[in-house]
């Protein structure tokens, strides 16, 4: 039987092949996921990293992109609800070449509880910022790589009669 981090990244992969397919070129797997937060785990390979051998910021953008959409997608499936997802903005900071494999965590439970409240009661899109920080704990533990705010952008899908 699968646990349920093994269900969420069977998920994830087919999410990414069938739906998105860069999302499983690079191939991101989660580490940790729960009602606080999610961790994703990008490998630092040959499709993955630049001509300077650290992760290519395309890549940088899958993993902030899969840390800070994967949260909101998990929780509206707990809840039994379907949502349309996007992204509206994005920054990124660089602050460090991500010279290994990178972890992009996303904290940010409680405001994307708010967002899935808000939207199943008034079914209006909900604009709200998340962060994701991306580290290289087999370089530096705990040491910033790269910061990500992302426009996370919710709204709930009616129900068809």
């Amino acid at each position: 039987m699968l646990s349920s981090l093994q269900k969420a990244n069977l998920y994830l992969n087919m999410f990414g092949f069938f739906q998105v397919p860069f999302i499983w070129l690079a191939r991101p797997k989660l580490i940790k996921l729960n009602q606080q937060l999610v961790e994703v785990k990008i490998p630092l390979k040959r499709r993955t990293k630049n001509h300077l051998n650290s992760m290519y910021f395309g890549v940088l953008a899958v993993g902030a992109d899969v840390a800070g959409g994967f949260l909101a997608m998990s929780k509206a499936q707990d809840q039994g609800a379907k949502i349309s997802l996007a992204f509206k903005g994005v920054t990124g900071e660089f602050l460090k070449r991500p010279e290994a494999d990178v972890h992009f965590t996303c904290t940010d439970g409680e405001l994307i509880d708010a967002m899935l409240e808000e939207t199943m009661e008034t079914g209006e899109r909900i604009n709200q910022t998340v962060t994701i920080l991306a580290t290289c704990p087999t370089l530096s533990n705990d040491e910033v790589m790269a910061k990500f705010t992302l426009t996370l952008s919710i709204k709930k899908i009616p129900k068809k009669l």
